[in-house]
């Protein structure tokens, strides 16, 4: 496969991060069930070799990284305290980049490339656009800035206007669109009339790719060949990803209104078992440091997740409520 020679070590590491995701996601969704945790919890559960791909190529503290709601393997790639810092999100602590201000998903840190995202959809996709012109403006050059949204997302306003900025300015982005074939419980056949979402890339004129974001080193090569291009001087990178997300859009939701053959269909197509699949017929990974590195995906969460409780939450009187406030030693 054009694009694969050679990555053999940023698979494994691109699939660690999966594996870390995957984990995470599965206890939360128990301690949720168990009444543990409170507020909206948001899993990735399909989304993960595209997550992980959209950060393996990425170089912190120097690119922009903007994740979203599914796009824990993302984080975990990116950065190596980002289950800590996800469990300390959930649960509140006042140790956790967001001093426990904020929940869930809704943790970055700015002054390192990863910007806190929020839940208007779109709005993230100026941030990142305005992050990438500053740094044209202080003649920096190089840097890359991935932006992840989904096939509902490309449907707002917000997300429109920034990436006919993101054109015009001829901006180093990529534009990750992970497709899971719904907005929330909409499904694509009433989102958007063209035939496919790498038609509105088209539209603004970036460079498009796309993939079966199902198929982890498929995957893994086009979103090289993006980050590259935007790297290289090409301009904004538009990249459409096909998965299915399979999990609700959060834990309260059933996820009744997908078909169950569609379901059935993408369950054989779990990236995960996708991506130990190849990474074992290449001979890039051996069946026992498969087996170890899922065992220590599971133990790290756990000891993540017992530290992020043990923490204790915010004093309302002791914090600065400022929005413009932050922390140097955290964000």
């Amino acid at each position: 496969m054009n694009g694969v020679i050679g990555l053999d070590q940023v698979a494994v590491r691109a699939y660690r991060g999966m594996c870390l995701a995957r984990a995470f996601d599965t206890k939360l969704s128990s301690l949720y069930k168990a009444g543990k945790v409170f507020g909206g919890v948001f899993l990735g559960r399909g989304h993960e070799a595209v997550a992980a791909a959209s950060a393996v190529f990425l170089k912190k503290g120097h690119d922009v990284y903007n994740p979203f709601i599914r796009e824990m393997a993302g984080r975990c790639v990116w950065s190596e305290d980002a289950l800590l810092e996800a469990a300390r999100s959930y649960f509140g602590s006042v140790l956790g980049c967001m001093g426990g201000k904020d929940g869930n998903v809704h943790w970055g840190r700015p002054t390192q490339g990863n910007p806190a995202p929020v839940s208007h959809l779109g709005a993230m996709l100026s941030v990142v656009a305005g992050m990438m012109l500053a740094k044209r403006l202080r003649g920096e050059s190089g840097d890359v800035g991935v932006a992840c949204i989904g096939d509902g997302t490309t449907s707002v306003g917000a997300a429109h206007e920034a990436c006919n900025l993101i054109a015009v300015e001829k901006l180093p982005v990529v534009v990750v669109i992970t497709n899971n074939r719904y907005a929330y419980s909409t499904p694509n056949s009433e989102e958007f009339a063209c035939a496919d979402l790498v038609d509105r890339g088209r539209g603004y004129g970036m460079r498009t790719h796309s993939c079966d974001g199902t198929d982890f080193l498929q995957t893994l090569s086009v979103m090289q060949q993006a980050v590259q291009a935007a790297r290289d001087g090409e301009g904004p990178q538009w990249m459409v990803a096909t998965t299915l997300r399979m999990c609700g859009h959060g834990e309260h939701d059933d996820s009744s209104y997908i078909p169950t053959e569609l379901k059935e269909a993408y369950a054989r197509k779990d990236p995960l078992d996708v991506a130990r699949r190849q990474l074992l017929e290449r001979g890039w990974l051996g069946a026992s440091e498969a087996d170890e590195m899922d065992a220590v995906a599971r133990e790290v969460v756990q000891r993540a997740i017992a530290q992020a409780q043990r923490e204790a939450p915010p004093e309302p009187r002791m914090m600065d409520w400022r929005a413009t406030s932050w922390d140097p030693q955290k964000a």
